[in-house]
């Protein structure tokens, strides 16, 4: 069973930077897809960063160039580098994961299988 749990979350300024954790556990591979999602009060769970199989990245329009999805040779941690933060990222993010997605599915929070509990990010001065 795949268990993700993530961490470093918290209050950051206008402008400043997190580095969220999601920590792996229970059995992923290299099939296994890993992304990040956040969800605002009152709004959809909205597709943030994916890394994919192959290791290639991809990220949405809000957050390309700002934001950075990373995993480490073991796999047993993923990262997601968040810079030049805004209050409308603010959110709860969720770390997903799933050896069964599709490219084309990369963006649907309910094709993934496997989530965290989520982590509190808000930006605000």
């Amino acid at each position: 069973q795949v268990q993700l749990v993530e961490s470093g979350g918290g209050l950051v300024q206008p402008g400043g930077s997190l580095r969220l954790s999601c920590a792996v556990s229970g059995g992923t591979s290299s099939s296994t897809v890993m992304a990040w999602f956040r969800q605002a009060p009152g709004k959809e769970r909205e597709y943030v960063a994916v890394r994919w199989r192959s290791g290639a990245t991809y990220y949405a329009d809000t957050v390309k160039g700002r934001f950075t999805i990373s995993r480490d040779s073991s796999k047993t941690t993923v990262w997601l580098q968040m810079n030049s933060l805004q209050p409308e990222d603010s959110g709860v993010y969720y770390c997903a994961a799933d050896s069964a997605i599709i490219l084309s599915s990369v963006f649907e929070a309910r094709r993934y299988r496997y989530w965290g509990q989520g982590t509190q990010v808000t930006v605000s001065s």
